[in-house]
């Protein structure tokens, strides 16, 4: 009986600590969508030249630079640290919208596909996440799919850059939008059940997807609903 009583006591606590995790990771997701906001209302204004110019070197440039605050984020997960920049990273993020949203808004009707993918992405992470919750199914089992599936969605997407093939960018979209769904509910599944226990990196995790599946379903709606007449 004392052990039973022992086994239910540490699960609670387990439990207690996936709460806590699970709830400093949606409120510093809520938080880290402000310098977003900030970053795109200044992206739109920019003047994204050399984007335009030199696509391929842009996005490798920015790749790095992303990957190496993914390092530091990292580094100081366990900090105040690991925090600020991780709103720093959003604030960038939101700036690496501007060329995006400046060709969508430019469409006759792209304030109502902006919308639309910005809805779109809130009803896929609510369904997702609440699915990975209250089942509390493991999904560790989709990782090694996922990171193939992105990997892939990488250097298919640089490939592009080159064809600049516009069935193959609606394709590369869509495919994109099935592979970060994915990722928002392995994600969630993963703090649930214990799997990431650090709230600034199960947030960097879920906003990078969150961000992905937006500019995902943004050019898929631009591609298929987009108007210039």
């Amino acid at each position: 009986m004392f052990d039973e009583m022992q086994v239910i006591g540490r699960s609670e606590t387990a439990q207690q600590v996936t709460n806590k995790v699970l709830r400093n990771t949606y409120a510093l997701l809520g938080l880290s969508l402000i310098p977003t906001v900030i970053g795109a209302f200044i992206g739109m204004s920019m003047d994204f030249l050399f984007a335009q110019q030199h696509p391929f070197i842009f996005a490798i440039g920015a790749m790095a630079v992303l990957y190496g605050m993914f390092a530091a984020i990292s580094a100081n997960r366990n900090s105040s640290v690991g925090v600020v920049l991780l709103l720093v990273v959003t604030f960038l993020l939101g700036l690496m919208l501007g060329p995006i949203l400046q060709h969508t808004l430019h469409l006759r009707n792209g304030g109502q596909i902006v919308g639309l993918a910005a809805g779109g992405t809130g009803i896929i992470f609510l369904t997702l996440a609440g699915i990975a919750t209250t089942t509390k199914k493991d999904f560790s089992f989709m990782g090694k799919f996922l990171m193939i599936g992105i990997i892939l969605l990488i250097v298919a997407s640089l490939a592009n850059i080159f064809f600049q093939i516009p069935a193959m960018a609606l394709a590369l979209s869509a495919i994109g939008v099935l592979i970060f769904s994915g990722f928002i509910l392995y994600d969630v599944s993963r703090i649930v059940n214990g799997g990431e226990t650090n709230y600034v990196m199960a947030t960097l995790g879920l906003y990078m997807s969150i961000y992905n599946l937006f500019t995902s379903l943004l050019q898929l709606l631009g591609g298929t609903m987009g108007s210039r007449d």
